[in-house]
């Protein structure tokens, strides 16, 4: 699969909860071969930044030549892009890693904050029996796209909607297993998530969030640990946009 750079032009861009914004993007060549988990690097126009910001693909349309992608403003760089309009471009860099394999089988596929919108677009794509779980500190967002394609199970921190307390008590109180297990969210989320899957016999694939600088392996900055030994550079280590970030969970070697 080649990685194209280009500019892209903003078609829409809104606001869907507190600094989390929801952009699609015209990026024809992109589309086309964008899998569900890959992701974007998204140049800032300020040039005093000169690393990307990468963002995962919520939902691609290949007919449309789009991409979209919902973020959360996490800095400098993602706030300037909260700020730009329809009609303005940007340089993009993508699709970039790996994604999720989709096999056959009743799937679940589980989302923590904003490792929700990555999920989308393999909730679409998934031909088999599913269900979904999303995790929320308060606010809900996306949930309703998901319930046009799956049974969704909601948790959240306060108890304000679904069940309260965590992804993993959720999944608990409903008794949901399946086949294969898909998840993205901050890492103790997804700690929890491998063991649950391993402790009901599902297989698990998680995709990893970790700071991304370069996008194509080069400046080793979103290294993880992983079981896998390294044979050419004798580590046990990953690069995360360049070798992942969806992962085997039995892989991942978690903090």
């Amino acid at each position: 699969m080649s990685i194209t750079k280009e500019r892209g032009t903003i078609l829409s861009q809104k606001e869907i909860g507190t600094d989390i914004y929801d952009m699609v993007l015209s990026f024809p060549k992109g589309a086309g071969e964008a899998k569900p988990g890959q992701f974007l690097a998204i140049y800032s126009e300020d040039r005093t930044k000169l690393l990307p910001r990468p963002i995962s693909i919520c939902a691609v349309d290949a007919k449309a030549g789009t991409l979209r992608v919902v973020y959360r403003i996490a800095g400098d760089g993602t706030r300037l892009f909260s700020r730009m309009k329809a009609g303005d471009t940007l340089e993009v860099m993508g699709p970039l890693g790996n994604g999720f394999m989709m096999k056959p089988g009743k799937a679940v596929i589980v989302g923590g904050g904003i490792g929700i919108p990555p999920m989308l677009e393999l909730t679409r794509q998934l031909a088999c029996e599913k269900t979904v779980v999303l995790g929320y500190r308060d606010e809900l967002f996306l949930k309703e796209e998901f319930e046009q394609v799956a049974d969704v199970i909601v948790a959240t921190e306060d108890g304000s909607a679904g069940v309260k307390g965590t992804v993993i008590d959720a999944m608990e109180e409903t008794g949901v297993t399946g086949t294969v297990l898909y998840a993205c969210g901050p890492m103790p989320m997804l700690r929890a998530v491998a063991e649950y899957a391993a402790a009901h016999g599902m297989e698990a694939q998680v995709s990893l969030e970790e700071r991304m600088a370069c996008g194509i392996g080069a400046c080793l900055g979103c290294i993880c640990r992983s079981k896998e030994n390294d044979h050419h550079k004798n580590v046990n280590n990953k690069r995360i946009c360049k070798d992942v970030p969806v992962f085997d969970a039995k892989e991942v070697v978690f903090p």
